[in-house]
């Protein structure tokens, strides 16, 4: 029994010591999108609060472009176990079906803590005849080919349009460099279905000039009178945008340290205040662990997948 016991400790304690021991120097979250976006306020109230409790900087840094492809580069050109990519998952899962080449490995991202879920809305211009989601797609079998849509990000854009082929209806997609083009041809009815982050029209919603039809989230919105696509009748349209931490695989880390993280982020998240704060951020809070964060990816992966084979391999 004593022989037992002491493997057992010769175990457990390597890994305790090495996530007491992290963080050992100050850490960086690089964020694939520019300052404001939900993922970036997130980020930085987080860091704050971790930074109090490990006793270290953590500094956010904004790393916008490419596709997120440059912020991806950065924290694995890192390889340093103390940098981390902070943001949606949405910026390197639909990556396999929209770019020629993927340039970084795939298997270099390693899942350390889920932090969020964005709320993902479907909106629609307020003068459209059609005023719900149902009355929409009706509009779009009657009139095949006079509407169009367009999505913040092509991962969305890749189910809309699996979605409308399985559905045998014809929308026309419009492709766009940033959201706010996007919006604004939302409100001028030059654009008929858009897929966005909330936060992103909220200003336009409460001016009267865009209509929600749905959240694409598996649940409901706090604080938004608003049915899920599957409340709706569409859940061939149900994304969660997840929001999270990721390391590089080649840098290193340990166990320890991703299962420290995530408790770590998760005590936070559990503080109604700052819950309160990251709602207001168009953020669902749902913290979770390196293992359900890898699970949810790869869910996400399994649809995409799925998606592509639906459209007939990348959009055109």
């Amino acid at each position: 029994m004593r022989t037992i016991l002491l493997t057992i400790l010769a175990a457990v304690l390597p890994l305790a010591s090495q996530a007491q021991t992290w963080p050992q120097r100050p850490v960086k979250f690089i964020v694939p999108l520019g300052p404001g976006a939900g993922a970036d306020l997130t980020g930085r109230m987080l860091a704050e609060r971790l930074s109090k409790q490990w006793g270290q900087p953590v500094v956010v840094e904004n790393r916008p472009g490419a596709d997120a492809v440059i912020a991806i580069n950065a924290v694995i050109a890192a390889k340093d176990d103390h940098t981390l990519l902070y943001g949606p998952s949405g910026s390197f899962v639909g990556h396999p079906y929209t770019l020629d080449k993927v340039p970084y490995d795939r298997n270099d991202l390693l899942p350390v803590a889920r932090v969020s879920n964005t709320v993902v809305v479907l909106a629609a211009p307020a003068p459209l005849k059609a005023q719900s989601l149902k009355e929409v797609m009706q509009m779009a079998r009657e009139e095949p080919g006079k509407l169009n849509y367009a999505s913040v990000t092509q991962v969305y854009d890749i189910m809309m349009a699996a979605y409308l082929k399985g559905a045998g209806l014809e929308m026309t997609r419009v492709t766009y460099k940033d959201p706010v083009s996007a919006q604004n041809d939302l409100a001028e009815g030059r654009i008929h279905l858009y897929s966005v982050a909330y936060v992103i029209v909220r200003g336009h919603v409460q001016a009267g000039r865009i209509r929600l039809l749905a959240v694409q989230n598996r649940t409901r919105a706090p604080g938004l009178e608003l049915p899920t696509v599957a409340e709706a009748g569409f859940p061939q349209l149900t994304l969660d945008g997840l929001v999270g931490l990721i390391a590089a695989r080649s840098s290193g880390i340990s166990d320890a340290a991703r299962e420290r993280i995530a408790a770590d982020v998760k005590t936070h998240l559990s503080d109604p205040a700052l819950a309160e704060r990251m709602t207001a951020t168009g953020q669902i809070v749902n913290p979770g662990s390196p293992a359900e964060f890898a699970a949810a990816i790869e869910e996400q992966s399994r649809n995409l997948a799925a998606w592509s084979k639906t459209i007939g391999g990348k959009l055109k």
